[in-house]
């Protein structure tokens, strides 16, 4: 019987069909039975006869008709995605990151592979189709230099664990060299049990560490994986199933099923097929597996090292950001910025709370940045804000600090060796040892979720007192005609819940273990639910500070025609740019989601870099500053020294006047 995938909002659904003859509209209505009956209490949904839709396929990402017949635009086995009048139809119902892979259009620039130097920031870029990849002559060198020891060991008839024996519990079940090349191929295919995730970085992350010529792999296998994500061609992978032990074995199995040509797969060429047809229609064939290579593409830590590169990457835009979107709200409440006083933060010189205390000033500092807002209450009577304001630094700050240790962790783990055994051609042996146990992106995932949770915690209390007038002074929920208008007394709500959501999701995972394998993988991470959760906790975040951005430059609305400084005005416009003032009541879903995006494209942050210099090192802002102005630009200049003499210089051209600072 045929069937299909469908795609509802956040839910996969298998429908099958008896009668092909059936419209598109009875695919759709059968999938939405499905779907409400899964979800009884999806609010968003009205009564199955009330509800408009739209179908879309996968492939080709183009519109189906509801009058046309299933047999006439779909074949056995499609997938195609719902999207609900009033949803914004999703852009990763793909296995792949929304953006360039989405279209049609390969990349040409190149990332070179070694096993050593990949960033979380590039496994990001290759994620979004940016680049293409390509191997180092030396990591070429060394993955042969390991392939001949490993055929050397199978000519030789060693017994050596996961070449020539079974694994885990059967590690001491010695198999016929005649059937070493079924050993790996049932390997993949019996650990091929779990639930679906996105690919792109994930066969990135395991072509680098394959790189390393540790895993035994053949330069012909390595090779085939590129050009199979040169080609943009994706298996189906899951994201549920891994104990974050002995490496996440089950999605990495999914990932080389698809490489073998089996199970199910996704191009911008093909859609979804077969993964043998989608391979064909790129002109690659399926791998054939060697003696250990099985093991080699299933064994290790990369479906929790690439989500976790993407949250800690996610988490480090939305931090600067929230610096900025605090100091907006700041403005609008009318505080004072005598707590971001740089002695003040001397005394506690973590690096974290001296750069945001930094941000803090060259944003809302008058001098250079007249505010007509500052002006209006400079002679109030109000000694200091409360600490949602006023302590933003040290929350900020150790955000900050631990982003930036948990992105150590995650990029040393993106170019570790994690299989097992390893293979050391140098020295002529393999030895098994354990470097595939998730503790390590576990742990500093976990650390990631309670870390940046902060910043959304402490927003919704900003975003309270921006609602709250007897704290604002302004309008109830920043809205004229209240009680005709309920303004933002929601959009706070939404803020609450995700905030309350995120601190389940902190309960740390990596505190979990349960023994798997028969006892022989009897402590793990549970890395791959620290990681999901994790990216989950960061997106949460990123919607609650949209909330506040929007919040805060509706508080401008009220203060007008008093202007703010220059950088806040230039967010305040971007953000106008994409939601209109809230005049009376309308649908919000849209403006969080417009602004979201903003922060998602780091647009904020974009505006304060045009206006302010950032230098990296933060011990660096401990010393005397200079004020620099070119144009309509100024820069905070800071001396190593204090007696550092600057002579007048003119210049059009801030790289030169830069230049000619730090030669003095």
């Amino acid at each position: 019987m045929p069937r299909f995938t469908v795609h509802i909002r956040d839910e996969w659904l298998a429908v099958p069909c008896r009668d092909t003859t059936n419209t598109i509209r009875w695919l759709g209505h059968e999938a939405l039975k499905r779907y409400m009956k899964n979800k009884p209490d999806d609010g968003g949904i009205k009564a199955l006869k009330d509800t408009r839709f739209v179908v879309r396929r996968c492939q080709g990402l183009g519109l189906l008709d509801a009058d046309d017949t299933i047999e006439d635009v779909l074949e056995d086995n499609d997938f195609v995605e719902i999207a609900i009048d009033g949803d914004t139809m999703s852009p990763d119902f793909i296995p792949c990151e929304p953006g360039p892979l989405c279209n049609t259009a390969l990349p040409v620039q190149y990332i070179s592979l070694d096993g050593n130097s990949l960033t979380s920031t590039d496994l990001v870029n290759l994620g979004k189709g940016l680049y293409k990849i390509k191997l180092t002559l030396e990591a070429e060198r060394k993955v042969v230099q390991s392939r001949e020891l490993l055929d050397t060991i199978v000519k030789e008839n060693k017994v050596v664990y996961g070449i020539t024996t079974g694994f885990g519990k059967f590690a001491r079940t010695v198999i016929p060299v005649s059937k070493l090349k079924e050993l790996q191929e049932n390997l993949v295919r019996s650990h091929s049990a779990a639930h679906r995730m996105k690919t792109r970085m994930l066969l990135a992350l395991r072509i680098n560490v394959l790189a390393k010529g540790h895993s035994g792999i053949s330069l012909e296998t390595l090779h085939a994986m590129i050009q199979a994500f040169n080609a943009s061609c994706l298996s189906f992978v899951p994201e549920k199933g891994t104990v974050g032990a002995s490496g996440d074995l089950a999605p990495l199995s999914h990932l080389a099923l698809g490489l073998m040509g089996e199970g199910r797969m996704w191009s911008p060429k093909s859609g979804w097929a077969d993964a043998k047809y989608v391979l064909e229609a790129h002109g690659l064939k399926p791998i054939s597996l060697r003696p250990k290579e099985g093991l080699a593409l299933i064994n290790g830590t990369q479906m929790i090292t690439s989500l976790g590169a993407e949250a800690v990457e996610r988490a480090q835009a939305i931090a600067r950001q929230a610096d900025i979107i605090a100091a907006l709200t700041l403005e609008v409440l009318k505080g004072t910025t005598k707590a971001f006083d740089s002695d003040i933060h001397a005394l506690r010189p973590h690096p974290g709370q001296i750069e945001v205390a930094l941000r803090f000033r060259s944003l809302l500092d008058s001098d250079h940045h007249p505010s007509q807002i500052a002006e209006s209450h400079r002679f109030c009577d109000r000694v200091q804000d409360a600490y949602t304001m006023r302590c933003c630094p040290q929350v900020h700050g150790v955000t900050n600090d631990t982003i930036n240790f948990v992105q150590n962790i995650i990029n040393t783990e993106i170019n570790s060796a994690t299989d097992n055994p390893m293979v050391f051609a140098e020295r002529g042996e393999t030895i098994s040892g354990g470097n595939f146990h998730g503790e390590y992106p576990a742990k500093a995932l976990d650390f990631l979720a309670i870390a940046v949770h902060e910043l959304a915690s402490i927003s919704e209390r900003r975003t309270e007192r921006l609602c709250n007038p007897s704290l604002s002074e302004l309008p109830a929920f920043l809205v004229n005609e209240g009680g005709l208008n309920s303004g933002f007394m929601i959009a706070h709500c939404t803020a609450a819940a995700l905030v309350s959501e995120n601190k389940v999701l902190c309960h740390p995972s990596s505190v979990d273990s349960l023994s798997t394998s028969a006892a022989t993988e009897d402590h793990v991470s549970m890395g791959g639910w620290a990681a999901r959760k994790a990216l989950r906790v960061v997106e949460h975040v990123e919607q609650v500070l949209a909330i506040e951005l929007l919040a805060a430059c509706q508080g401008i609305e009220f203060l007008r025609p008093l202007r703010t400084t220059t950088p806040l005005e230039k967010v305040y416009e971007l953000v106008r740019s994409v939601v209109k003032p809230w005049i009376k009541d309308r649908f919000m879903s849209p403006d969080i989601e417009a602004v979201h995006r903003l922060l998602l494209d780091q647009k904020a942050s974009d505006k304060y870099k045009y206006q302010h210099y950032n230098f990296p090192e933060p011990r660096l802002m401990l010393h005397p500053t200079i004020r620099l102005k070119v144009k309509d630009i100024q820069f905070t200049i800071i001396c190593e020294q204090e007696q550092d003499q600057i002579s007048t210089f003119k210049t059009s051209d801030p790289i030169k006047c830069l230049t000619f600072l730090f030669e003095k």
